[in-house]
């Protein structure tokens, strides 16, 4: 069976950078597109960014400059890299993957999310 699991998650000072990581592991055919959400109590869950068939990006306006999304193919493995931290960036992060598992079965899968804190 897929799963998703998320790392990199923790306390960081404002200003501060973080890079996230979301493993994909079991029976892959392909990665059609993974993404990074975030939660904060009481929010709504949000979009962070997308990577879309591993080429085209789609980033949240409050983070567009400041997070990057790659993906390592190799290791069915997406990153997001987070720089120039806020506070209001505090959230849990939740990993999102439209995969085509075996035969030809597209499915989407989360991972558990992992927490980022911004703080002084």
């Amino acid at each position: 069976q897929v799963q998703l699991v998320e790392s990199g998650g923790g306390l960081v000072q404002p200003g501060g950078s973080l890079r996230l990581s979301c493993a994909a592991s079991g029976s892959i055919f392909s990665i059609n597109a993974m993404g990074w959400y975030r939660q904060a109590p009481g929010k709504q869950r949000e979009l962070v960014a997308v990577l879309i068939s591993g080429v085209t990006t789609n980033y949240a306006d409050s983070v567009k400059g400041r997070f990057t999304i790659s993906r390592n193919n190799a290791k069915n493995t997406v990153y997001l890299q987070m720089n120039r931290l806020k506070p209001e960036d505090t959230a849990v992060y939740y990993c999102n993957a439209d995969l085509t598992v075996p035969p030809s079965r597209d499915m989407n899968y989360w991972g558990k999310g992992t927490l980022v804190t911004v703080s002084s």
